[in-house]
This record gives structure tokens, C-alpha cells and sequence, in this order.
């Protein structure tokens, strides 16, 4: 797993158009290039975070830097994305309550003979969970990069929600579970929260 800071990616872009291969040409990941397919997935989490733009399709793709106009668009925004990620996590949850897949992680997910509708589940709960954590360290990364502070005041209440709703989330996870398995899920939720300003690839 690479940890990839959001304000590198944005200070290597200029702020017109960005074609993938001149943002691949000027973005290093210590001092190499990056796989292209980690750099798309990359500038795909930033564009669905809100700090970049996607125009035009394939090889006439560029990408722009996104500026919201206002604290009610920006917030707004926020809210949509953490709405979406609410409902699939909760979504995850309930499906996956009773299954005995939280039993085999704690062991080795791959030795046991799991419904891969169960499988499938469990990998877009950590996915959507990681998503959420990504969320919030983008949030606090433009909190502390903003002036404005009627939008920091925003910021900090759409922080709040999201951390008491992860923790509800893992309580919820972690209910009734036997030590191992504790462990293990507490390990696989905390290892997906990254740093400040920072995503995931």
C-alpha cells in the first residue's frame, strides 16, 4: 500500500489543462514514475473528492483543478459523498451480521470455502471504509489549507459526523465478536486511515 499526499499531486499539475501523460511525466513517486494504473487510480479518488475535474474521454482526457465557488457548494458536496458512503457501509453491515466471515479473517480468509456473494460484501465494506477515511483526511487537509472561516466551521462539523459514524460503524463490527477476531478487524479498520491531506493506493 502507497501513501500518496493530495497536495503533491495538485502542486504538480498547472492550472489549465492536465493531460494524464504530462501529469505521469511530472508526478515521481520517490524520485520513479508511477505505475500508470496507481496514478489514474489516484487522480479517480481526487476527482471524486471534489479537487480535480475529468473533461473529454481517452486520450483527449484532461483534468483541470476543481475550485468550489462557494461554502454551500462545497458543502454540499461533501454531504452528498458522505451520504453515499453511509448507505453502502451501513448496507455492508447488515448483510454481512451474521455471516461467519468475520470468524475465518481472524484465521485466513482464503482457507475457507466462503459464498463469494459474502466475499464480494466484505471487500466492498474495507473498500467503502477506506473510501470514508480517504473523506475525511481530504477534509481536514482543506480545513487547515482554508481561510475562510464560515467553510472550516462546515468542515469541521462534516469531520465530526463522519468519526461518530465510523464509530458507531466498529462498534457495530465488533459487537459479540471473539477476541481474534476483534483484533483482527480493529487492525484492518485502523490500517486504513491515512494521514492528513494524504490517500491510499
Amino acid at each position: 500500500m502507497q501513501i500518496i499526499s493530495i497536495n503533491y499531486i495538485l502542486e504538480s499539475m498547472n492550472n489549465e489543462k492536465n493531460y494524464f501523460g504530462d501529469i505521469w511525466k511530472t508526478c515521481l513517486n520517490n524520485k520513479k514514475r508511477f505505475n500508470r494504473s496507481k496514478l489514474r487510480e489516484i487522480l479517480k479518488k481526487m476527482e471524486i473528492l471534489g479537487h480535480i475535474e475529468k473533461h473529454g474521454y481517452k486520450d483527449e482526457a484532461f483534468y483541470v483543478k476543481h475550485y468550489h465557488y462557494s461554502v454551500e457548494e462545497n458543502i454540499g458536496f461533501i454531504n452528498n459523498i458522505i451520504f453515499t458512503y453511509e448507505s453502502k457501509i451501513k448496507s455492508m453491515v447488515r448483510k454481512l451480521e451474521n455471516k461467519k466471515i468475520f470468524s475465518y479473517i481472524s484465521k485466513d480468509l482464503n482457507s475457507h470455502k466462503i459464498n463469494k456473494a459474502t466475499k464480494e460484501d466484505y471487500e466492498l465494506l474495507i473498500v467503502t471504509v477506506t473510501s470514508m477515511f480517504e473523506l475525511a483526511s481530504s477534509i481536514l487537509w482543506t480545513k487547515e489549507n482554508s481561510d475562510d472561516e464560515e467553510l472550516k466551521k462546515e468542515l469541521k462539523k462534516c469531520f465530526k459526523q463522519i468519526s461518530e459514524f465510523m464509530d458507531e460503524t466498529s462498534q457495530m463490527l465488533l459487537e459479540g465478536r471473539k477476541t481474534n477476531e476483534r483484533v483482527i478487524l480493529q487492525r484492518e479498520i485502523t490500517n486504513k486511515i491515512p494521514k492528513t491531506g494524504h490517500l491510499t493506493v
